[in-house]
C-alpha cells in the first residue's frame, strides 16, 4: 500500500502562484511513477504533470505547459507542483496518484493505483 496526502490548494487571483505538495509514505519503493492530475465540475479527470520515480523524468499536459513545474524530493518522498501564471480555467480539485505496476501512461488515469484525497485549487478572474 501507498498513502498519499495532498496539500497546498486554496483560493488565488488569476495571474498568481500556489505550490501543491503530494507527500507519500507506505511502501514507496513499489512506485514507477508519481502524477497530478485534476478534476473539474462535470469534466473528466486529466493529466496535469508526470515524474518517474527513479529517473526523475517529467511530463507535462499541453495546457500547462511552460507555466508548471513538477519536482521531486527524495529526502522527504515528496512532490511538488509549482503552478505560476495561474489561470481561472485551472480550477479544478487536484490529485496525486502513483503507478505501481510498471506501465506508465500519464494520459490513462485507470493505470495509477493509488490516490490522494485532493486538494482544491481555485482561481478568480
Amino acid at each position: 500500500q501507498v498513502q498519499l496526502v495532498e496539500s497546498g490548494g486554496g483560493l488565488v487571483q488569476a495571474g498568481g502562484s500556489l505550490r501543491l505538495s503530494c507527500s507519500t509514505s507506505g511502501r514507496t519503493s513499489r512506485i514507477y511513477a508519481l502524477g497530478w492530475f485534476r478534476q473539474a465540475p462535470g469534466k473528466e479527470r486529466e493529466i496535469v504533470a508526470g515524474i518517474g520515480w527513479n529517473v526523475g523524468r517529467t511530463y507535462y499536459g499541453d495546457s500547462v505547459k511552460g507555466r508548471f513545474t513538477i519536482s521531486r524530493d527524495n529526502a522527504k518522498n515528496t512532490v511538488y507542483l509549482q503552478m505560476n501564471s495561474l489561470k481561472p480555467e485551472d480550477t479544478a480539485l487536484y490529485y496525486c496518484g502513483v503507478e505501481v505496476d510498471g506501465y506508465i501512461d500519464y494520459s490513462d488515469p485507470r493505470k495509477f493505483d493509488y490516490w490522494g484525497q485532493g486538494t482544491q485549487v481555485t482561481v478568480s478572474s
